[in-house]
């Protein structure tokens, strides 16, 4: 391999560099750069969304408390981080376990449904097949425009589901679509700092659940 043929993913390193000491030093100033940058865009985005993970904790609570499911979908690295969110309320480190579960987890029904009926129902399906008037659909992308993701969430609205979709640049299809009932909009363009606060905005919504389930009022 080229030396060029990695330098779009650190363009700060020469491709004759020889001194360790100065290669090293790119790249702590580099790890720190993207770190600060994180926690930047981590920061402004649950002050933008506050009132939002307020309101959809409400109401998600409401609807495990009523016997609701919440199922969580999404594509490439988005599918997993949707098997941790339900991980994270099915499994959690503590206070109560909650039914959810990642539609994408199950390979041979992805598969079956990509095959048999196409990959853009490979969700929809799903949700015909599992859900309730009292359970939740949750969609984890970085654009809001998936095809598979937005024929989902309006069949899950269809059927009475809670539909909640998290994206990135400007909210996408997700963010225009009256059939999402909460967007959570991360404000980048890039991939990889999206679905760091996505995955923190996941967190304050399940920490904040559980406050309500345990008989607490306000913020958790």
């Amino acid at each position: 391999m080229s030396p060029e043929s990695t330098g779009f993913l650190y363009p700060f390193l020469e491709a004759e560099e020889h001194d360790a000491t100065s290669l090293l030093a790119d790249l702590a100033a580099s790890a720190r750069a993207k770190a600060a940058e994180s926690a930047a865009l981590q920061h402004s985005t649950l002050q933008e969304c506050a009132g939002q993970i307020a309101d959809a904790a409400d109401m998600i609570a409401e609807r495990f408390g009523a016997g609701g499911r919440m199922y969580t979908f999404g594509n490439g690295g988005s599918s997993t981080d949707a098997a941790t969110l339900a991980d994270l309320f099915s499994r959690p480190p503590h206070g109560r376990p909650l039914p959810a579960w990642s539609l994408a987890a199950d390979q041979a029904v992805v598969t079956a449904l990509g095959n048999d009926v196409g990959f853009d129902l490979v969700f929809s399906r799903q949700i015909i097949a599992h859900s309730g008037g009292h359970d939740m659909a949750v969609a984890l992308s970085t654009s809001g425009n998936s095809a598979d993701l937005t024929l989902a969430l309006a069949e899950a609205k269809r059927r009475g589901l809670l539909t909640i979709g998290f994206a990135g640049y400007d909210g996408g299809r997700f963010a225009t679509d009256d059939r999402v009932d909460f967007c959570f909009v991360v404000r980048s363009q890039s991939v990889h700092r999206i679905q760091e606060s996505q995955a923190l905005l996941g967190y304050r919504i399940w920490a904040a659940v559980q406050h309500r389930l345990a008989g607490g009022e306000g913020p958790g």
